[in-house]
């Protein structure tokens, strides 16, 4: 999944693509480098943001969305990401097959607008909001509470009509948990798999890695996030949300036909 932020704001890449041409062009070359999937995000969730207004939000994706369902390939998927239900029934009603809410369906409406559809789910962990998520997260067993957040709003969703085998969940790396957090979810990753729900891995160039590197520019994390990419393929990860799409492609292609030769391959 390639990641394509459309705000001004965004935490690596804010402002770069504000325009609907390079916002399209950037969309195309991931897609050149092997993104099988396209997330179009109106609303930047780095810490300590406050969020924007629907009408915003909405201004920003739709004509995104709606020229990329025109130019891209018809094999490639389109999301959004987002956890507002005006903003997803908009991009549904453009055909978008995917709706990522980092809220996991706090919002009725939404679940009902997917519920509706033929569109998947992915339902992210956080503990707290962006606003004040790493303000002091605290976990007794983080890989036990995460999983258990993620199935009781996996179930809270398929209780609105989404169908289960339409939902994916996310352990929310980097919101609302600390660099040990993170560390011990990746590292337990198989946990997660073992919930039956297809798990997507999202760790592009997030700042718990820079302090590991000594690196404080986002966009030079390329290949610590591609070894959270190898790890996550190891553990049966299906999606990875990243920036960089061609170093992570070659990481998790790699990575899978190590596995395959070997008979390792996730089931």
């Amino acid at each position: 999944m390639g990641i394509l932020n459309v705000t001004p704001d965004s935490f690596s890449d804010g402002g770069c693509f504000g325009s609907l041409e390079r916002a399209c062009k950037h969309a195309e070359i991931m897609v050149e480098e092997g993104a099988d999937i396209i997330d179009v995000g109106g609303e930047s969730n780095r810490p300590g943001s406050e969020g924007v207004d629907v009408s915003i939000e909405v201004r920003r994706v739709v004509p995104i969305l709606e020229a990329l369902s025109e130019r891209l390939p018809s094999h490639v998927l389109l999301s959004v990401d987002t956890n507002k239900a005006a903003v997803a029934g908009a991009a549904i009603a453009i055909g978008v097959q995917l709706i990522n809410d980092i809220s996991a369906g706090q919002s009725r409406e939404l679940l009902s607008r997917v519920a509706e559809s033929e569109a998947g789910l992915v339902l992210m962990h956080m503990q707290g909001t962006p606003a004040t998520m790493q303000d002091c997260p605290t976990y007794k067993d983080v890989v036990g509470e995460v999983r258990t957040f993620l199935e009781s709003r996996a179930a809270t969703a398929v209780e609105a009509g989404v169908r289960s085998e339409r939902i994916i969940i996310d352990p929310g790396i980097g919101f609302g948990k600390t660099r040990v957090h993170n560390l011990t979810l990746i590292g337990q990753l198989k946990q997660l798999v073992d919930s039956g729900y297809p798990v997507m891995l999202g760790t592009s160039r997030k700042r718990f890695m820079g302090a590991i590197c000594n690196e404080t520019e986002f966009s030079k994390l390329v290949g610590a996030t591609c070894s959270t990419t190898t790890l996550g393929i190891a553990a049966g990860v299906r999606l990875f949300r990243v920036h960089d799409v061609k170093a992570n492609r070659q990481a998790a292609d790699v990575a899978w036909a190590c596995l395959e030769m070997n008979d390792g391959c996730p089931s």
